[in-house]
């Protein structure tokens, strides 16, 4: 995070000599911007892009992540349709169909919402 192209560059370099002191390489022409917010006249020197996937979620430069939410909610649906069959079996108690649920689906749905900005139409 970079609030300056000048503090932006600095913090690629200590990334880059970090990096070598580990024996990774990191290539700062390969490396791309996002800019949230406004933006100074001035050009980046960078390929900007308008979002990106970090850990498996979808960060914009909007903050918009109402696909992330819905990704995640279809995810938990498979799940549960997945799990259909000892659901809807009579032989199983409602506690013991509540185990699945709990260590399959709710992961699921919540894997990624750490990065979750959520409007008041979400909630």
């Amino acid at each position: 995070m970079a609030e300056s192209e000048e503090e932006l560059k600095s913090f690629l370099m200590k990334v880059k000599e970090k990096s070598e002191k580990v024996g990774l390489k990191l290539n700062i022409q390969k490396t791309k911007v996002m800019a949230c917010g406004p933006t100074t006249s001035r050009q980046i020197d960078r390929e900007t892009v308008t979002d990106f996937i970090l850990g498996g979620s979808k960060i914009t430069a909007d903050g918009d992540c109402s696909h992330e939410i819905k990704r995640c909610l279809l995810l938990g649906r498979k799940v549960m349709t997945n799990l259909d069959s000892i659901l809807k079996s009579r032989g199983i108690t409602l506690p013991t169909k509540v185990h699945p649920i709990k260590a399959m689906v709710f992961p699921v749905v919540r894997d990624g919402c750490e990065s979750w900005t959520i409007k008041k139409a979400e909630r």
